[in-house]
């Protein structure tokens, strides 16, 4: 009984918005210290401080985690959210050194966990996380039109422009550059030098995939945060409607008991007139 007593102690207090805060402010300042860790001069004048600080943030977190997964016990597991957290600060406790040395740079990683503590954030998270299967299909249309091109224009300026479309490879890395924009207008005139109505093509493929596809993504990432805050909206009104409801019942409950003491003082006073 003493334990389920403190277990529930222990519950209310990573539950409290409060120790949510603290955990949160030990977040944003051991992100704080790890960027100052970049600077070779604070690190080389500052640095047995700041691997304090670290080792001091790490441990409240692995005490914070100890004490959610002790107070939820099996349920803690069932959470997504809590094995990204254990996942991200148990890399820290990985020793970083001999091949794991690359771990160091890891530590940053802990910075995510503000995604789960801060509901705001977790809500666009799950809504990416809703977007994915209509990205994935969005993302094989895209890769099937840069396919498409990358070979025409293999076949069309591989003579002309060796160094952009040569091979099929290079015709792909190409024309990715040239759908995010990034001077195209160059690759555009090496080629248009010997081939002028080369414009057609690379005005055609910059519709397709710059202007249609990449903006199917945008599309599909806000209809699916668009559901999941209609779903959100229609779950709060199911818990509004519950309450109501469980109210009104509480108020039956009692005008049903108010009634059958109303009728026991009559049949009383029937019984006792005097």
């Amino acid at each position: 009984m003493r334990r389920v007593r403190w277990r529930e102690r222990v519950r209310r207090l990573v539950d409290d918005r409060r120790f949510g805060n603290f955990i949160i402010a030990v977040i944003i300042a051991n992100a704080a210290t790890l960027a100052l860790e970049t600077f070779p001069s604070i690190l080389d004048s500052h640095g047995g401080l700041l691997h304090t600080l670290d080792y001091l943030a790490l441990g409240i977190f692995v005490a914070e985690l100890s004490a959610r997964c002790y107070a939820y016990r099996g349920a803690f597991f069932r959470d997504a959210w809590n094995i990204f957290d254990l996942v991200v600060v148990g890399i820290a406790l990985v020793p970083a050194t001999g091949p794991f040395a690359v771990l160091r740079a890891l530590r940053i990683l802990r910075v995510l966990r503000l995604v789960s503590l801060v509901p705001s954030m977790r809500k666009v998270v799950a809504g990416l996380l809703a977007a994915v299967p209509g990205m994935a299909s969005i993302a094989a249309l895209l890769g099937l039109v840069i396919f498409v091109a990358g070979v025409m224009a293999t076949k069309l300026f591989g003579g002309i422009a060796p160094g952009d479309f040569g091979d099929l490879g290079t015709s792909l890395f190409t024309l990715f550059q040239v759908m995010t924009g990034e001077s195209w207008p160059d690759i555009a005139d090496a080629v248009m030098a010997e081939a002028p109505l080369a414009w057609i093509f690379f005005v055609v493929y910059i519709l397709v995939s710059s202007f249609a596809v990449l903006n199917l993504f945008i599309a599909v990432i806000v209809s699916a945060m668009e559901d999941q805050l209609r779903d959100e909206i229609r779950e709060e009104e199911d818990k509004q409607t519950a309450l109501q409801q469980s109210a009104n019942q509480e108020i039956l409950a009692e005008l049903r008991a108010l009634r059958a003491e109303v009728a026991e003082l009559r049949a009383h006073r029937e019984l006792d007139p005097s």
